[in-house]
């Protein structure tokens, strides 16, 4: 699908007219939903504060991931979030495309759309408060992905969060000095 590229910055033209692949799809609509990027390289496209994301990367380079479906990881999406450290395991054997960031008080997705990043992060929300087991929030993610990927179905978990928004999420850890 091409959508033009007339009135963009020289730059970021050349760069999308080099890419190809779902990457190149993908940043083409995300350009559409939250307008030009704010950094573009070679290798990946950089949205800061877009929409409810803290940060949204799109690389080039792919790396292939079969859970909950086959699929490639290229978009990664960031919020603020204090995953508290004893779920970093949990976490870890729900989806190895999930990364918590104690420090930053981060947590960030990974996958090939943006729906299956929101669902991501809600079902870790899930596991960090209760409300799921790490074996449920992966049977959970088989099933919301079913339905979205081969029906078009989208469920509130692929549509947003369901979690209120958080702040102050840093965790700068203590000096020994």
């Amino acid at each position: 699908m091409y959508y033009g590229l007339s009135g963009y910055p020289p730059n970021l033209y050349q760069i999308l007219e080099s890419w190809t692949g779902e990457p190149k799809n993908t940043a083409y609509l995300l350009i559409n939903k939250y307008g030009l990027p704010n950094e573009a390289c070679s290798r990946r496209i950089i949205w800061y504060n877009n929409g409810p994301w803290k940060r949204t990367i799109v690389h080039l380079d792919t790396v292939p991931h079969n859970t909950p479906t086959p699929h490639l990881d290229y978009l990664e999406q960031t919020i603020d979030y204090k995953v508290p450290v004893q779920f970093f395991d949990d976490l870890a054997k729900f989806d190895g495309s999930l990364y918590p960031d104690r420090t930053a008080g981060e947590a960030t997705a990974k996958c090939d759309q943006e729906a299956a990043n929101f669902m991501a992060l809600n079902l870790m929300n899930d596991i960090v408060t209760g409300k799921r087991s790490v074996e449920d929030a992966r049977r959970a993610a088989v099933e919301i992905e079913k339905a979205f990927r081969l029906n078009g179905q989208f469920s509130p978990y692929t549509t947003g969060f369901l979690f209120p928004k958080q702040y102050n999420t840093a965790d700068p850890d203590v000096s020994f000095f």
